[in-house]
């Protein structure tokens, strides 16, 4: 009896741990979709889970780094949000595609015209962005997520290295090494595959006239051999027919 109740207890706490420790795991957060190479384009989610079981999220703002500024930022519609886009000028202007760009998005806000996202549930929000910076290992966004009871939770703590996690961290966005050159690389391949079906193609050629010859040497031998036969054949007719004559 005893241990039963010590390991009904043990159950109890180690549950309560868990709903006690969710929370701290549960936060806004970005992750790309496909690789998120420096110098290359990337299509990433701003993933927001509700950590309230009495409010729903109503509202996600989030501010792009304007140390590495985003030429490039369109957000993908999502049902059930209007989506404002906030563009800032820069203070030293971009090149993009031969062109400069004098001001990029520096916010992105999804407002929920229904529910939003209730408790139990979570949104992804896609935006494609680019070109990511040649000169970063990662990307912050700080994000404000809003509820409906008007409540704000303010994601802008920045991660450090070798330090436990912050409360309220930032959404932060890993960049994987550049990418070499796809036309390159695809010029190279062709150009390997086209001297392969050459190779394939003289070598078959090769082969082919290879096996006429063969067939032409083999019909002649046939012919050849029949030739003789029938001579054979015939010079013993012959013989025989003049034994006749002889004999008569």
């Amino acid at each position: 009896m005893k241990a039963s109740r010590i390991g009904a207890a043990c159950a109890v706490a180690g549950t309560a741990v868990l709903v006690l420790s969710a929370p701290a795991f549960a936060h806004v957060s970005v992750q790309p979709e496909g690789p998120a190479a420096k110098g290359g384009y990337a299509v990433v989610g701003f993933k927001v889970p509700n950590e309230r079981d009495n409010a729903s999220t109503t509202k996600l703002e989030v501010n792009f780094p304007t140390d590495h500024p985003l030429a490039s930022v369109m957000p993908q519609p999502v049902d059930g949000w209007k989506i404002d886009v906030t563009k800032s000028k820069l203070d030293k202007p971009l090149e993009m595609h031969g062109e400069q760009i004098t001001q990029a998005v520096t916010k992105v806000t999804w407002t929920a015209e229904g529910k939003g996202i209730e408790p139990g549930y979570f949104q992804k929000f896609p935006v494609s962005i680019g070109a990511l910076p040649e000169d970063a290992d990662q990307l912050v966004f700080k994000a404000i997520q809003t509820y409906s009871n008007k409540e704000v939770v303010r994601w802008i703590e920045i991660p450090q290295e070798g330090q436990e996690e912050p409360e309220t961290p930032a959404p932060v966005l890993e960049l994987s090494a550049a990418e070499g050159d796809a036309h390159g690389a695809s010029d190279t391949k062709a150009g390997d595959d086209a001297e392969s079906a050459a190779q394939n193609t003289s070598a078959g050629s090769s082969d082919d006239s290879s096996d006429a010859t063969d067939t032409t040497a083999r019909v002649l031998g046939i012919v050849g051999i029949v030739v003789g036969a029938a001579g054979v054949a015939y010079g013993v007719l012959a013989g025989r027919r003049r034994g006749t004559g002889a004999s008569a």
